[in-house]
């Protein structure tokens, strides 16, 4: 006998009105079962501010197509984990995202060696990765003929093009050297550079390493200006950059430092002291940019969820807001064009997406089986640091 007809006879229409309500509830919450898109970055250490800033661009993002319903009738939910700039740590982190969370996608992260241990499992199990910060050239150009791996983010060869272009003609650069930190990140540049400069016929005066916990680099430095160095190519993040303004002013040589987007990461300006602001770094977007009514209205919706933020000095490295937000919504097409959640499709479609006007840019077809960046050469500014914010530099 059921459990219904056990009851008295007056309480089943009660029971029966109760049971047909639980279920409806029930078929409601999985029709409406989240989407959930993963993310890999540091969030604790010497970076936790750029991987903040990855979260922000996304639950923003996220915030924005949620509020028109979702994707396939379904809300986006955010997953998170701690990589600690540590390429172990990351890919044991992805592992647990996709096998565990069954994130849809996966967002990642603020280091390219990381990354790059994460490219080969994202291949494997058929996991859509979006590069969402890490420039190194090999992480979308990996050889694999099933390749998974997109990005909205620098790209070491463009921006060492670019770095380049910016030397000479800023600083009518004619013998740079190269200082660079002392991993994959460091050697995908360093073949960028050369392939840059031999392109033009210029020398190299020489290349110096760099750890991440050097507290002094003025050995290198000496070897570089011993060299005839006449500007500094400078590829770290947040403290060896700083490290590297602080030997300089120890040895008191004014020499230009053309720069990756690494001092932008955390506490830069603060770090490298009053001189901060010597050294000139990529970008791919900044929301000092007058006019730019995107930007206003994104920056408007940060104050309001994050009011921590009272200024524009509060929303550095807007790099990572930026590539975070505009990657989400790319993704979010994706997800839509494909009508499913299953891998293969939704890298069908990316390659689908038409347009999208986003923060960065205006998008126009971003991605093909042979493209998977979806930002170039004329995507980039330079800025500087100012105090605490990140300024662009007036062409």
């Amino acid at each position: 006998m059921s459990t219904l007809l056990s009851f008295p006879r007056r309480l089943k229409p009660c029971l029966a009105a109760a049971f047909a309500l639980s279920c409806w509830f029930s078929l409601s919450a999985q029709a409406a079962e989240s989407i959930k898109v993963g993310l890999v970055a540091a969030l604790s250490g010497q970076s936790a501010k750029s991987g903040e800033a990855l979260t922000r661009g996304l639950t923003i993002a996220i915030d924005e197509v949620n509020a028109q319903g979702g994707v396939l009738g379904r809300p986006l939910q955010l997953v998170r984990r701690d990589d600690e700039s540590n390429p172990s740590k990351g890919l044991l982190a992805a592992r647990e995202l996709i096998q565990r969370e069954k994130v849809a996608v996966l967002f990642g992260g603020l280091d390219t060696p990381v990354s790059l241990a994460i490219v080969p499992l994202a291949n494997q199990m058929k996991m859509p990765f979006m590069g969402i910060w890490a420039a190194g050239t090999p992480i979308t150009r990996n050889g694999a003929a099933d390749n998974y791996v997109f990005r909205v983010s620098a790209v070491d060869e463009l921006v060492d093009e670019a770095l380049v272009n910016y030397a000479q003609k800023n600083f009518a650069t004619q013998k740079p050297g190269m200082i660079l930190i002392n991993n994959p990140w460091g050697e995908s540049n360093e073949h960028g550079f050369r392939k840059a400069l031999e392109a033009r016929g210029v020398p190299v005066a020489g290349v110096e390493r760099i750890e991440g916990s050097d507290l002094d680099v003025v050995p290198q430095l000496s070897r570089l200006k011993q060299a005839g160095a006449d500007t500094l190519l400078l590829v770290a993040n947040v403290a060896p950059s700083a490290q590297v303004v602080k030997s300089l002013d120890r040895m008191g040589w004014d020499v230009p430092v053309v720069s990756h987007w690494g001092p932008a990461g955390g506490r830069f300006g603060e770090l490298a002291g009053p001189n901060a602001g010597r050294v000139h770094f990529i970008q791919t977007y900044t929301f000092s940019q007058e006019g730019d009514a995107k930007g206003e209205a994104i920056f408007a919706a940060l104050q309001k969820r994050y009011p921590e933020i009272k200024s524009l000095a509060d929303v550095t490295p807007a790099v990572g807001i930026a590539n975070a937000y505009d990657a989400l919504h790319l993704t979010a097409q994706a997800i839509a064009a494909a009508g499913s959640t299953e891998g293969p499709a939704i890298r069908d479609g990316y390659y689908g997406i038409e347009r999208y006007e986003g923060l960065i840019k205006t998008y126009e077809k971003p991605f093909s089986a042979e493209q998977h960046d979806a930002l170039g050469v004329d995507d980039y500014v330079f800025t500087r640091f100012e105090g605490d914010e990140i300024v662009p530099i007036p062409h």
